[in-house]
């Protein structure tokens, strides 16, 4: 049992860092407007070091912060409407599908279900439904919205919603399915896996993007494909396309349970879920924060969370676990084809961290071209929807000259890093600075970095404590004083390794991110 309260920071509870205090700004679905976005820019400007961090849940950090600044933060991000409710700041935690809406990939745009979900949560729920003992979540405990692709199912959140054909949806408490459901591979031309450290501990894998097709010189591409891929669903009625088999998971979570619901009913049955997790944290007389913690006898069962719906008048069909036949990987950069002839631009962000300069450039182009709004992804990276082909092409290269990664072969890619010093006492070097010389490095051997299918994803850590690393198989470069341990790991703790001096990381790390 734990003897302290869950200490994660939030907009209110600011953390104390050694570059001064920290404050994280949840963005459920990782949506924000511009004018949203031009707040934190200034708020990082005027109140912090001038920099904004991005997250491995798709929020956003500001450092450097005085510490007795929080009211004044508080009231900005009250009056943009980045804080709804003060009770609830830190349980809105929530990602879901980037490119959801934007391409023809998914089954549904969960970005509804991302906002009456994150409505449930701030306690807009109707009276006697149950639902306000969510403000007791811990900030830890993530809820995930995958519209059918297999991304953010992959992240191991301790509820899972899943898009899934005829207007259905699959709910998951805690890790039963694994990875997430099985789709096929894309014929798109562009199709390609391009690996990415998550920067999230309990994230297992990468997602599944090769259904995404891009542009090029604003011009779309892979339209003579003679027809995308769809991603496969659970069982849906028969004749469906997305009718599948599901196949048990070996050694699968017990903590685990699947339900299939209907797709109007899927965000009132996540926050449902949510509130049997806390019943069974009560029952057993812990305080776990996430599912994974639950002790084994105190587990909640399918039929539990069955009888708990019911009640609440939603039905639900409990489903054997899923395992994945595809190993997923992270959104694609660069420019993404709509249905509807608009263009979305997907840029991700080196190391997760941007100048207010650089994010506010990020807004100014949604505004001016795009449809307004920005989308944080969980592997550090904006979307920007809304682009005419022409007008995404012109964005894109702005933003490549701005030094975001808008190359599907960038370096870049698939690189992590903590904080390191200065901003952490625990640090014993400054890995930020470390990781940019490797991929300096890598950039510099022959003028062009190879293909990232198939390149392990690389994180560069402080101490021991590794925070943010990345899940499934994976490089570790840890500091040990003026050395490095350079390790290739998995998820069934096995790893193999060198010991390297500074100057040998670089090509530790390109030998080891070819490791197959």
């Amino acid at each position: 049992m734990r003897g302290r309260d869950d200490a994660c920071p939030g907009a209110l509870r600011l953390h104390s860092a050694d570059d001064g205090a920290l404050a994280r700004v949840r963005l459920p679905a990782g949506l924000l407007t511009a004018r949203q976005a031009l707040v934190l820019a200034l708020a990082a400007e005027e109140l912090g070091d001038g920099r904004l961090d991005l997250t491995s849940r798709g929020n956003l950090q500001l450092r450097g912060l005085d510490a007795g600044c929080g009211a004044g933060l508080a009231a900005r991000l009250r009056t943009a409407g980045l804080l709804p409710s003060d009770r609830h700041d830190r349980v809105r935690n929530i990602v879901a599908s980037p490119l959801s809406g934007l391409d023809e990939a998914g089954y549904a745009d969960v970005s509804a279900w991302a906002r009456e979900l994150d409505a449930l949560l701030c306690d807009n729920a109707p009276a006697g439904s149950g639902l306000a003992e969510l403000a007791g979540l811990s900030g830890r405990f993530l809820f995930a919205l995958d519209d059918g692709r297999g991304d953010v199912a992959a992240l191991g959140a301790d509820v899972t919603l899943i898009a899934a054909p005829g207007g259905e949806a699959v709910l998951r408490l805690g890790s039963a399915g694994g990875h997430g459901l099985a789709r096929p591979k894309s014929t798109a031309p562009n199709a390609t896996d391009s690996p990415d450290a998550t920067g999230h501990a309990d994230a297992p894998g990468h997602a599944d993007t090769s259904g995404v097709a891009a542009c090029r010189d604003g011009r779309p591409v892979g339209e003579d494909t003679p027809s995308r891929a769809r991603p496969l669903g659970p069982p849906g009625p028969a004749g469906d396309p997305g009718d599948i088999k599901p196949r048990p998971t070996p050694g699968g979570d017990p903590a685990g349970a699947e339900l299939r619901v209907r797709a109007a009913n899927a965000p009132r049955a996540a926050a449902l879920a949510a509130v049997a997790f806390l019943d069974a944290v009560r029952a057993s007389g812990t305080r776990a924060w996430r599912v994974s913690e639950l002790p084994v006898r105190h587990a909640v069962t399918p039929g539990q969370l069955d009888g708990r719906l019911a009640e609440a008048g939603i039905q639900a069909t409990p489903l054997a676990p899923h395992s994945p036949t595809t190993a997923p990987s992270t959104p694609l950069v660069g420019l993404v084809a709509g249905p509807d002839g608009r263009c979305a631009v997907s840029v991700a962000v080196p190391l997760g961290r941007l100048t207010a300069a650089r994010w506010r450039l990020l807004a100014e182009l949604a505004a001016r071209g795009g449809s307004g709004e920005l989308r944080v992804t969980p592997w550090r990276g904006v979307v920007l929807p809304g682009f005419s082909p022409g007008g995404a092409g012109a964005a894109l290269r702005e933003l490549a000259d701005a030094g975001l990664v808008t190359a599907p072969h960038s370096p870049w890619l698939g690189v992590g890093a903590c904080t390191g010093r200065p901003g952490c006492a625990k640090s014993l070097a400054d890995v930020r600075a470390e990781a940019a010389r490797a991929v300096a490095g890598e950039a510099s051997g022959d003028g062009r970095p190879g293909p990232p299918r198939g390149r392990l994803p690389v994180y560069f850590s402080g101490c021991e404590r590794r925070c943010g690393h990345p899940g499934g198989r994976w490089v570790d470069v840890l500091a040990t004083g003026d050395r490095y341990q350079v390790t290739v790991r998995d998820a069934t703790g096995s790893a193999r390794g060198v010991d390297v001096t500074a100057e040998q990381v670089a090509d530790a790390v390109a030998a080891a991110r070819g490791t197959t």
